[in-house]
């Protein structure tokens, strides 16, 4: 089986056609493609690492950052959402990808983490697109004026809470504007005949199934980073 180009699973009608990553395919994958992280984004992922050890593997990796710059720019979209801002690598991807008059509003919870987040999107040049409130996200999503509306959203917080950030930020999507959710394969932990125990497995295996029939969004999960889902809105 691993002689194939791909993996495949026998004595069943379907085949499964992946490519299973290593380290080594993973770093070639993150080599080819256009520009690598620069000396600021690489200062930020150290930084993050010697004050918040714990927490550093809540960063998004690279490639994905890559990816999601490629999709606001590629959307041509000018207003953003990020529910979830840690140290604010996602926010530069997401405001590098933004037109100069583009805007992003972080919600999160931490001062602390934020305030190394500001350091950087002052030092990156992104800072006048980005708008940061403070406090649960829950509460700072119902507290949005009425006319505010988003081309992209991206949200990376208390899986638990995914469910709920999605039904408040949905209305507030224009049409085709894309909603990404981070960490939807759950570490791996997916896909098991038994249901995940922990309530964030939980929350998170319920979402996935929620969009996949949602007749609001288009959606497709990816095998990017820790998975992501990525949705289109269909309605207006």
């Amino acid at each position: 089986m691993n002689a194939l180009p791909w993996h495949r699973r026998r004595n069943r009608r379907e085949i499964l056609k992946y490519t299973v990553l290593n380290d080594g395919l993973y770093r070639y994958l993150v080599q080819c493609r256009s520009g690598r992280e620069d000396a600021l984004l690489v200062a930020l992922r150290e930084e993050t690492q010697r004050l918040f050890p714990q927490d550093a593997p809540m960063q998004i990796p690279c490639d994905q950052g890559a990816f999601m710059a490629m999709l606001v720019a590629a959307t041509g979209a000018k207003s953003a959402i990020e529910v979830g801002t840690f140290t604010g690598i996602s926010a530069i991807y997401i405001a590098r990808g933004l037109p100069k008059d583009g805007s992003l509003l972080c919600l999160d919870i931490s001062k602390e983490w934020t305030d190394l987040a500001r350091k950087y999107w002052a030092s990156a040049s992104v800072a006048k697109k980005i708008e940061l409130r403070l406090g649960p996200a829950l509460a700072s999503l119902k507290k949005l004026e009425p006319d505010r509306k988003f081309d992209f959203a991206f949200i990376d917080a208390a899986k638990p809470e995914y469910d709920g950030y999605f039904e408040l930020i949905l209305p507030r999507m224009k049409k085709n504007g894309l909603i990404l959710f981070d960490n939807m394969l759950w570490g791996g932990r997916l896909g098991k005949k038994s249901p995940p125990r922990h309530l964030a497995g939980l929350a998170i295996e319920a979402l996935n199934r929620k969009l996949a029939r949602d007749p609001r969004v288009d959606s497709v999960l990816l095998s990017i980073g820790d998975g992501i889902n990525l949705c289109r809105v269909l309605g207006s």
